[in-house]
């Protein structure tokens, strides 16, 4: 049996059962993960709650008031 490697590093991949999910290792997974969470943004709605949004151009339609 062969040891996964991690696609990104190339260091082996613990749990080896893990491999068969996303190939590579668990730091390079938490690096990607914070990587991916800095464009994240939350906002409230008026009369509703917060709001996750992925996609910055969607805050602008947000106030039609102010147009940037």
């Amino acid at each position: 049996m062969t040891i996964p490697l991690c696609r990104i590093c190339g260091d082996e991949i613990d749990p080896p059962e893990r491999a068969a999910i996303k190939p590579i290792c668990l730091w390079c997974g938490d690096d990607q993960a914070k990587e991916e969470r800095r464009h994240w943004c939350v906002a409230p709605l008026n009369k509703s709650n917060y709001m996750l949004f992925t996609d910055t151009a969607l805050l602008s339609q947000l106030n039609p008031k102010r147009t940037i």
